[in-house]
């Protein structure tokens, strides 16, 4: 690809990541292009359809979750990092469950979209939590598979109320029970 033709793809994507956050999947094409500063034929030329441009979208965010997560492996506070992971997880719930829901109305395997950052994400989770409890700063019977369900019913708390992902990060916390 062109240098000029991967800079206006990745305008392209920037664009949609942002609208699409702000204002869900329902943001036209046009609106995408016009932020992007290119025309729509630019759009379909990177992205055949909208559900493709969604499907990408959607895939980055799943990168850049990953990699934000990777970096907070850098934190000298395992529990701090842990739990700002969980924080933006359940920040991004909303959008997640707008994506997953444009790609599967539109036929696309969410599954499919996700694959190589969900591949990821146990791993560090896993790693997250073991340093947090080895430093003795988060429960130690809590396992990858219940932090997991903890990370999704984060997402959904924080729908009605930013207080309830709080109460659920204070039940992780090491000797509060």
């Amino acid at each position: 690809m062109r240098s000029d033709a991967a800079q206006n793809r990745a305008k392209v994507l920037a664009a949609a990541q942002r609208l699409i956050a702000e204002s869900g999947v329902g943001v036209s094409t046009e609106e995408i292009a016009k932020a992007a500063g290119v025309g729509i034929g630019t759009v379909f030329r990177h992205f055949p359809t909208k559900e493709a441009l969604v499907s990408e979208v959607f895939k980055a965010s799943m990168a850049t979750f990953v990699e934000e997560g990777r970096a907070l492996l850098d934190l000298p506070d395992p529990r701090e990092a842990l739990f700002t992971l969980l924080r933006r997880s359940a920040k991004l719930s909303s959008a997640k469950h707008a994506h997953a829901g444009a790609l599967a109305a539109a036929g696309i395997s969410v599954d499919e979209a996700v694959a190589e950052g969900r591949a990821e994400l146990p791993e560090l989770l896993a790693t997250l939590l073991a340093r947090a409890q080895a430093a003795g700063t988060v429960r130690p019977d809590v396992g990858v598979q219940e932090l997991a369900a903890l990370m999704i019913a984060a997402g959904h708390a924080a729908k009605h109320s930013p207080r309830a992902v709080d109460l659920i990060l204070d039940g992780l916390k090491a000797g509060q029970f």
